[in-house]
């Protein structure tokens, strides 16, 4: 996007989306530069936009995806799977020797105690609000609105449509004829 933007050939970016999610962090620092964008920016969903690609695109100039494309998808997790039964199938016991009652928190080879579930859980709900006044910015809806229907879920397109979380039905074709019209290439 930096090297787009201090090109004078380009004149507009077209951001293509197709990955079912990833980091936030990742997702949070396309989305700023699209932002920070001196040109416009269309996004594009193929066939997944969801989670933190969601979060990537939607401060984008114009958001466009087919009918049948999976958007959405706001939430957060930090779950993960744990080898305590297979550690101790094979004979093997964890010990604990930290600097800090929390600093081996998660990690697979010990159960989490309550204190930890609540930890995790407090800063899943902080990055989920965030994701949430992320999205309601960058579309323009408000905040209880996106609320109501950021369940974790994918919507597809014309539902996605209708809610605010893209602008257009359509590909690369309908993309083009948007650019020409509007940048006049």
């Amino acid at each position: 996007i930096k090297q787009a933007n201090e090109n004078p050939d380009v004149k507009a970016i077209i951001l293509e989306i197709d990955a079912g999610g990833g980091s936030l962090i990742a997702g949070e620092e396309i989305a700023n530069a699209v932002k920070n964008s001196v040109k416009p920016v269309v996004g594009y969903i193929r066939e997944v936009g969801a989670s933190s690609s969601y979060w990537a695109v939607s401060s984008a100039t114009k958001i466009f995806a087919s009918k049948n494309s999976t958007v959405g998808a706001i939430g957060v997790t930090s779950s993960y799977l744990t080898n305590i039964g297979k550690n101790k199938k094979d004979g093997y016991e964890y010990q604990q020797i930290t600097s800090g009652k929390y600093k081996d928190s998660g990690t697979a080879n010990k159960p989490l105690t309550e204190d930890e579930k609540i930890i995790f859980q407090r800063d899943v709900n902080i990055m989920y609000q965030n994701f949430i006044a992320v999205v309601s910015q960058n579309r323009k809806l408000t905040m209880e609105k996106v609320k109501s229907f950021s369940d974790g879920s994918t919507i597809l397109g014309e539902k996605a449509k209708s809610l605010g979380l893209i602008d257009e039905i359509g590909g690369m074709n309908e993309i083009e004829k948007y650019l020409e019209e509007t940048i006049g290439e």
